[in-house]
């Protein structure tokens, strides 16, 4: 891998659960339990799993826009969960987020223009109104979109349209670190593609650095260069992408893929139905989370919180029994 940009050290994220007339603390969500990974420069690194196992909620703690209960986030050789409220103001023109929602992440008040133009602005990036407009049209035509949309309203556009604009305002700062959180998920098939090939075109453009976010494991597939598969809070698994889908050696991520459609119908795969409901995340399973699902668990699977230990050259898993 090549420089590391970001690095990910046991990151948890418990939200409080409030009950009783006096709104006290009775419980907490364990939404993130333990995260670790690393980003290098100019890569791309997937980050699946099902709805509700904390993907965004990761993305977000990195981004502080959550602030996390435990763990290190350092980015380029900082730790960002250290940071006073004016460092981590300047350094968020390092790291973005493009939201899931392109329906909901855009103020519909706002013209295009004052959209993508209000981070030039907070940053001082633009010397004038002139620069700025100059500035806001040239990310418009970057991303496939007409300098007239200038001064149109988000309601006027189309989902894909929407979330091509929520890309202009992301890439408006020049940052190093995206994170796509989802990006692609409220948009039609057709649009997916146009737009995770933007983002590819982007990367290798601007030098950018994504972590990208989906439950979709085919859309990852194509865009990523190693993925983390996420369970209840943990990562499960971290492989090269190739490796990943040709080899899986988590038993979660065998059930994933075994989801997803072959285009060939002449190739058969065995669908590996999973039994059982996701566990509560306020009160996890002891030892492996998944051990009340897994159809290799043993008993002492549940007494025992497997390492993430790589298992193959680049291939790391949380697994007592599999690599």
């Amino acid at each position: 891998m090549s420089e590391t940009l970001l690095s990910v050290k046991q990151l948890k994220k418990h939200f409080a659960v409030s009950g009783g007339i006096l709104k006290r603390t009775v419980d907490r969500v364990h939404a993130v339990d333990g995260v670790s990974f690393d980003i290098g420069k100019g890569e791309t690194l997937g980050l699946v799993g099902e709805s509700g196992c904390g993907k965004s909620t990761t993305g977000r703690c990195i981004l502080r826009l959550i602030e996390p209960s435990a763990g290190e986030v350092w980015f380029q050789g900082t730790d960002v969960t250290r940071m006073g409220h004016d460092a981590l103001r300047s350094l968020r023109r390092d790291m973005q987020i493009i939201f899931q929602d392109p329906y909901a992440s855009l103020n519909p008040r706002l013209t295009v223009g004052a959209i993508v133009g209000e981070a030039l602005q907070i940053h001082g990036l633009a010397k004038s109104r002139k620069a700025m407009e100059e500035r806001v049209v040239e990310l418009l035509e970057t991303v496939g979109l007409q300098p007239d949309h200038l001064g149109r309203f988000p309601h006027e556009f189309s989902g894909g349209q929407r979330q091509r604009i929520g890309i202009a305002r992301a890439l408006a700062v020049e940052p190093k670190l995206v994170i796509c959180d989802e990006p692609v998920s409220a948009l039609d098939v057709s649009i997916q593609a146009q737009v995770i090939n933007l983002l590819e075109d982007l990367q290798e453009k601007f030098g950018l650095t994504y972590l990208f976010i989906a439950h979709d494991l085919s859309v990852v597939e194509h865009i990523s260069d190693r993925v983390a598969v996420m369970y209840l809070g943990r990562v499960v698994e971290i492989a090269p992408s190739r490796a990943l889908y040709d080899t899986p050696l988590h038993p979660y991520t065998e059930a994933l893929l075994s989801a997803v459609p072959i285009p060939d119908p002449t190739v058969k795969r065995k669908r590996i139905m999973l039994q059982g409901d996701v566990p509560n995340p306020i009160r996890p399973p002891s030892g492996c989370h998944f051990h009340t699902r897994c159809p290799i668990a043993r008993p002492d699977c549940s007494q025992r919180d497997p390492e993430l230990l790589e298992k193959r050259p680049g291939h790391w898993v949380a697994c007592h029994y599999r690599g």
